[in-house]
């Protein structure tokens, strides 16, 4: 079974298993170009204090259904024969892959630019939590659901 999008389980999908995917496709004989996006844990907030950890949580069907809409949504671009976008949950260090998109296509052109438009609009549109746990610069741990905190 082939899935093109949503959100799993953090160990449950591998970059292999999107590749496979995509070569299942039977348009695959018309792709030259695979392009990939893997957000990982960064070690350090925006202000610079060490990040201990994430924690993601997602409202599942609706995101489900999110990720599947610009999936369709971006493989019907001129040139494109497969979008995946694949959000994991769970408990995550640093390091560690959040998140995996995939674009396949005849050409570069095509796929680059239809790549980023799937993370800015993941981002966006996707109903998922990132809880971070981090050391302030007094030394003190604290965490927080990134929306509670005041951004710049």
């Amino acid at each position: 079974m082939s899935i093109k999008a949503g959100v799993h389980e953090k160990g449950t999908l591998s970059i292999s298993d999107l590749l496979e995917n995509t070569k299942k496709n039977p348009d695959f004989q018309k792709v030259g170009a695979i392009a990939m996006f893997l957000g990982v844990v960064r070690g350090e907030t925006k202000e610079g204090e060490p990040v201990k950890g994430l924690e993601l949580e997602a409202y599942k069907e609706k995101a489900d259904e999110v990720l599947e809409d610009i999936c369709r949504e971006l493989q019907a671009k001129e040139g494109i024969v497969d979008v995946q976008i694949h959000h994991f949950t769970g408990k995550f260090q640093v390091s560690e892959e959040l998140v995996y998109v995939l674009v396949a296509g005849g050409h570069r052109s095509h796929v680059l630019p239809v790549l980023e438009e799937a993370v800015e609009r993941y981002k966006k549109e996707a109903p998922i939590f990132k809880k971070e746990t981090v050391t302030d610069k007094k030394g003190t741990i604290k965490s927080y659901w990134t929306s509670e905190k005041k951004t710049e």
